[in-house]
């Protein structure tokens, strides 16, 4: 008979202390350690003099993002990973760090409140100071910027599934609810000439919005609708897409939107719903369940869900079938058709 393995601490104790090296990241992320290298190789001490590092800290700091795998060193030469050369490089148009570079700067501060949000149920940013969360991050430019290119680093391989997975072919516009600065938009026009589509969101958004469009020469067939999805009828579509939105939202709100989305498709319009989906038994996505703990600490009634949550709600609208689809990493969508 097979003993049982011992007790593992380990395991506890990676999890438990694993601030440490979050946070090495983000301040490796924040004091553009990866955009220096980007330029090419270099000695730690030349390194640490570029990026203004006291003597004591950097060859630790490196050598710690050595051991994370998030560089490459060669005798006291140091050098980005592939991975960290095409995602963490600012000047490269691969970069996906502005959701780290926005929870460095916002949400790891939050989440040492998350204990009292456990006990208060209430949110722990800037809620706490009288102040709204969308408020704040569309009242400042650079902010709003930062959030919205934090949303790109966030969707833009969901995107890229998106485009690939969901059958376009039968489709001829589209509208991203709440698309930021646009990734999905881009990759969907990308990779179907025959579509026009668009940005439905906030007016501050409109002018980044416009300007990442440009960068990929697509101004001719995605287009910027300014309005509130609450209080706005949605521009006509083919396919609504609502990405990392429902999740802001509680229950009510939820299916207000859906409701929203079905009464402005045609028949045989599609609504897409993609997020970092739960598993039905809820035991799995470790991801999900974090971005949903997340979103109590963002927002008064924000929480994630299931396929079976969101099709089930689908349902409710009207919806005459559903599916859910895995994307990538943490994320899937969730496809209604009216």
């Amino acid at each position: 008979m097979p003993q049982p393995a011992p007790p593992a601490l380990d395991p506890i104790m990676q999890l438990g202390l694993g601030f440490w090296g979050s946070k090495t990241l983000l301040s490796a992320i924040e004091l553009g350690v990866f955009t220096e290298l980007g330029k090419g190789p270099a000695e730690g001490n030349e390194l640490s003099r570029r990026l203004g590092l006291h003597d004591r800290s950097w060859r630790d700091f490196f050598d710690a993002l050595v051991s994370l795998g998030m560089l490459n060193r060669d005798g006291t030469t140091y050098s980005n990973t592939p991975d960290t050369a095409f995602f963490l490089d600012r000047a490269k148009p691969s970069y996906a760090g502005g959701i780290l570079e926005m929870a460095n700067a916002r949400l790891y501060p939050f989440w040492g409140s998350l204990t009292q949000g456990l006990k208060t149920g209430q949110p722990q940013n800037e809620i706490k100071t009288g102040n709204n969360l969308f408020e704040v991050l569309y009242s400042d430019s650079e902010r709003l910027r930062l959030f919205l290119s934090g949303m790109t680093g966030l969707s833009t391989g969901a995107a890229m599934a998106i485009a690939k997975k969901f059958p376009w072919s039968e489709y001829k516009s589209f509208i991203d609810v709440g698309a930021a600065q646009g990734a999905v938009p881009v990759q969907v026009a990308l990779a179907h000439k025959h579509l026009k589509g668009g940005n439905f969101d906030l007016p501050q958004v409109g002018p980044i919005f416009d300007d990442y469009v440009a960068g990929f020469g697509l101004s001719d067939r995605l287009t910027f609708y300014p309005g509130d999805f609450f209080k706005d009828s949605l521009p006509k579509a083919d396919v609504y897409i609502m990405g990392h939105i429902l999740h802001d939202w509680d229950l009510n709100e939820k299916k207000q939107l859906i409701a929203k989305v079905y009464g402005a498709l045609p028949a045989g319009g599609a609504l897409i719903v993609y997020e970092a989906i739960i598993d039905d038994d809820r035991r799995k996505s470790a991801f999900g369940l974090l971005m949903s703990l997340n979103m109590l600490i963002e927002t008064p009634g924000g929480f994630d869900f299931t396929g079976a949550d969101c099709s089930g709600w689908m349902r409710e609208a009207g919806f005459k079938s559903t599916r859910v689809e895995h994307l990538v990493g943490p994320d899937s969508m969730v496809m209604g058709i009216k």
